[in-house]
């Protein structure tokens, strides 16, 4: 029985080889943001009203002009494939039947034309800019094209991070598995049948035409070699590109926030990217009210990065947030059982939310506001 995310975490662990649960579960160097985002979230507690009619939830949000069911959403992901086959497209079917939006990561395994499916589905697409930003270009046309409702600029990686983990591993492109690693494949024969019917995953969006990605470009996604000439001003290249809404996702310092909506950008996720890049940084928590107070309420702000439950979530909104970005949850919940797995793990922190809801007071998501929170 799992009652939450943990045991899906534990589940995820005993199902996966030693290389892919500690790609999903590690962080940068000795994962002191990873722990920084936990503690932040630990220490918000909620004081609650009471004679309050609950009779009636409401968890909808509007996010520029669509509704949302829920107020959180799963974030873009990498590597989604080596979790499980075809883990982008299950992640967004999960995410199509709970009425939330899926966000295709630029180092998807799946096509951008192949995860718009239903096309009712709330689709947005996540871009890193290369070195050579004709791939940028050629994937913001697609996405674009398929139908897909907003984009989404990651920031925060002008460098990879340095996660230990994944190099104590040898996890690089291309894998050349150690004796140490293939016996751990040989206790998880699930996986590795799997993984032998469908192959190694690759990052098939690089290049325009289907099957026609290098393992150059492979390897530079994976190591993340990105184009650390990207400034400000190339907010106006995209607009250039894409017509939608336009997030950056990656701000933590509220100057940026202000620069953001300068320069016209029509969102925010404050990110640490899940404790994945700057050990250093600031819990996302924390970072979110300023972030809020410097944008005055003129754009929608939304956060990502150590939520694990619905408590959590009602915590960010309480802030000020407009909605939560899921990741390694959802990942947790693919591993154990697909489709039905992260779509069971979305019900469990939509449960968990609604819980929080009725005990705090608070009939729709507009009732959970800052003066319920207090900090210990």
């Amino acid at each position: 029985m799992k009652l939450n995310v943990e045991d899906y975490r534990r589940a995820a662990r005993a199902v996966l080889p030693r290389f892919v649960f500690d790609y999903v579960d590690g962080a940068a160097e000795r994962g002191d943001c990873l722990q920084r985002n936990r503690d932040g979230l630990d220490r918000l507690t909620i004081l609650p009203r009471v004679l309050r009619d609950t009779t009636r939830l409401d968890t909808r949000i509007e996010v520029f002009g669509e509704t949302w069911r829920r107020p959180f959403a799963i974030a873009p992901m990498g590597f989604n494939g080596l979790t499980r086959p075809q883990g982008d497209v299950l992640l967004a079917r999960a995410a199509a039947a709970a009425s939330i939006p899926f966000v295709l990561s630029t180092a998807s395994n799946a096509r951008i034309e192949a995860v718009v499916q239903p096309s009712s589905a709330l689709n947005w697409f996540q871009l890193y800019v290369m070195r050579e930003r004709a791939i940028a270009e050629q994937m913001v046309r697609r996405a674009r094209r398929a139908g897909y409702r907003a984009l989404v600029l990651t920031v925060d990686v002008p460098v990879s991070g340095y996660r230990e983990r994944d190099v104590r591993n040898g996890f690089k492109m291309p894998f050349r598995p150690s004796p140490a690693t293939l016996a751990n494949l040989a206790m998880r024969p699930r996986w590795l049948l799997r993984f032998i019917a469908h192959g190694m995953p690759g990052f098939v969006n690089l290049a325009a035409e289907e099957g026609s990605d290098t393992l150059k470009l492979q390897a530079a996604l994976l190591s993340r070699e990105m184009d650390r000439s990207l400034s400000w001003e190339s907010v106006d290249w995209l607009r250039r590109l894409w017509d939608g809404p336009l997030l950056l996702k990656g701000v933590l310092h509220p100057d940026d926030a202000r620069q953001a909506r300068a320069h016209g950008v029509d969102g925010l996720i404050v990110s640490n990217h899940g404790g994945r890049q700057l050990d250093g940084a600031i819990a996302t928590i924390g970072a979110l009210e300023a972030v809020l107070d410097a944008v005055e309420g003129r754009l929608p702000v939304f956060v990502d990065s150590g939520f694990r439950s619905g408590l959590d979530v009602a915590k960010a909104l309480a802030l000020g947030a407009r909605g939560v970005f899921l990741g390694r949850p959802l990942l947790y919940g693919l591993a154990v059982d697909g489709e039905a797995g992260a779509a069971a793990v979305l019900e469990l922190i939509a449960g968990e939310l609604e819980r929080t809801m009725i005990l705090a007071g608070a009939r729709h998501i507009a009732e959970l506001e800052r003066g319920l929170l207090r900090t210990v």
